[in-house]
């Protein structure tokens, strides 16, 4: 397999995380009401901010490659978890600004549905863990 993304976090003391994602340096952490500082978005919104930015970077990939112009891209993602805290599902709303037909909001739908992030939660990643 090919590694296509690295990221390193370091926690010191309570909640507050952080992270570096290539050279970029980012923060996560709870909410006072969750015990933690506040200091950075919870880990569920980190990851619906992954989703949400490889939905507009592909959206924006392919208008760009058709010769398409979509305008602002907004993308607003909810995450909703069933009474036993089974069952996930997220929802996602996309809205574009650009002169579109259909045809193409059609198409553009269809690509949603297969970004990379999006394929990747659809599918279940799985996850080996070790311990040093």
């Amino acid at each position: 397999m090919t590694r296509i993304a690295h990221t390193v976090l370091d926690c010191e003391t309570g909640y507050a995380c952080v992270i570096r994602a290539g050279r970029h340096e980012l923060a996560a952490d709870e909410p006072v009401s969750q015990g933690g500082t506040d200091t950075g978005p919870p880990p569920y919104q980190l990851l619906l901010s992954g989703l949400a930015a490889c939905t507009a970077i592909t959206l924006r990939m392919v208008a760009a490659r058709r010769g398409w112009e979509l305008g602002s891209i907004h993308v607003d993602l909810e995450l909703y978890k069933d009474a036993e805290g089974v069952a996930d599902r997220i929802t996602r709303t996309i809205s574009l600004t650009g002169p579109l037909n259909d045809q193409q909001k059609a198409t553009l739908a269809e690509i949603a549905e297969k970004t990379p992030v999006t394929k990747t939660i659809k599918a279940g990643a799985a996850i080996e863990t070790k311990f040093l």
